[in-house]
């Protein structure tokens, strides 16, 4: 939901989504929670112990005020669903048919079975998918560039 360069088609007009849809194949999401800032865990600052904190792939400057301000809208789009963010991000992830699979960090047996309560969620209305496109924007996060290409 924050890290959306899979669907910006590239300079031949194709994004990866299509792609991949044109080859028959399907995509495996990976980090759909963008290492936790898809939780309610960021909400209100770095929490001590936490990724951002420890400074790994998730570094403190994509805790920026404006990411923060996307999380928290798209948090209360899950609030008004009756459901929490992650969740949210999990079915919005897997709403496309050509995403076959998510991979997701869980850390305790909560998270997972949280993660996997977002199998039995009704499918997102449109007004939901538009209050989740109205956070689309370049949100600086990229973290794997420094293993992988500039994408």
């Amino acid at each position: 939901m924050l890290n959306r360069w899979i669907e910006k088609p590239d300079a031949s007009g194709g994004s990866v989504l299509e792609v991949a849809d044109d080859a028959g194949l399907g995509l495996v999401a990976f980090s759909p929670l963008a290492q936790g800032m898809l939780t309610d865990k960021y909400l209100h600052g770095v929490p001590a112990g936490s990724r951002a904190a420890r400074g790994g792939p998730l570094r403190e400057g994509f805790l920026s005020e404006e990411n923060l301000a996307r999380v928290r809208a798209l948090h209360a789009v899950a609030e008004a669903r009756g459901t929490s963010l992650a969740r949210l991000a999990l079915a919005w992830t897997l709403r496309d048919r050509r995403v076959t699979s998510v991979l997701v960090g869980a850390r305790t047996v909560a998270q997972l079975a949280d993660s996997l309560g977002a199998l039995d969620e009704p499918p997102l209305t449109e007004e939901e998918l538009a209050a989740v496109d109205a956070q689309r924007g370049d949100a600086g996060i990229n973290i794997w560039a420094s293993r992988s290409s500039d994408l």
